[in-house]
């Protein structure tokens, strides 16, 4: 459980919102497995950790639990989410989907389109994966090359609606590291990049129907080491 003994502290920046910092500070220890599935949340323990009210609290729990990360029990507590594989099919369907059109898209008409940024995120998951050979350095870099493409199209906010649909995709992805994993996102999105460029439709959707299903291809040996973070 997360209480005032085992928390960490945060500082927030009083000059944005604070909500919204809440939410992302939360979703990224959620996402990461800091935050464990079935792990118990004390309001009051939060409130400390951002010294804030609980007010802004709740609101944020409201939101997580709205993106399916936390289960609030009223009277009884709140909890994170054990995590839903049937959703995550969902939530997955619908981002190869509109992944699969933003590359047809840009492939259909590089030239129209900046892919300078997104290249530059390759070069950063690059970096950060020989600076700390740990492939979970990547998914910053990683996030950001995907939202790029999305902003290349004018769709960013389809990349919002994906984000706050993929909670428990992206908690199956952190359970799903191994070696050669790193390499292997460096080498889908040079490769994605390198169809678009190409002006070729067709491969880039290929590639990037390649890239998004490697973590649900593998939730059997999830399941199978981790029983308890999942739903029965």
């Amino acid at each position: 459980m997360l209480t005032r003994e085992n928390l960490k502290v945060d500082r927030l920046d009083r000059r944005q919102p604070v909500v919204g910092q809440i939410v992302s500070l939360l979703r990224a220890d959620i996402i990461s497995l800091h935050l464990e599935p079935g792990t118990a949340l004390s309001r009051a323990a939060l409130a400390e950790r951002f010294g804030v009210s609980q007010t802004p609290i709740r609101e944020a729990l409201l939101q997580l639990e709205q993106q399916g990360l936390i289960d609030v029990y009223p009277q009884s507590g709140t909890l994170v989410s054990l995590i839903d594989v049937e959703q995550a099919h969902r939530s997955q369907f619908l981002r190869i989907a509109l992944e699969c059109e933003v590359a047809h898209t840009l492939a259909s008409n590089p030239s129209r389109y900046d892919l300078r940024p997104a290249e530059e995120t390759i070069e950063e998951m690059r970096a950060n994966w020989l600076h700390t050979n740990d492939a979970r350095a990547i998914r910053p870099s990683d996030q950001q090359f995907h939202a790029l493409l999305f902003e290349a199209v004018g769709q960013g906010e389809l990349w919002d609606i994906v984000q706050a649909r993929s909670g428990n995709v992206d908690r199956m992805r952190s359970i799903n590291i191994y070696p050669g994993k790193a390499e292997r996102v460096i080498a889908e999105h040079t490769a994605w990049i390198a169809a678009v460029r190409a002006g070729d439709p067709q491969r880039a959707r290929e590639t990037v129907r390649t890239h998004l299903s490697d973590t649900l291809r593998a939730v059997d040996q999830m399941r199978a080491a981790y029983p308890h973070y999942f739903l029965a």
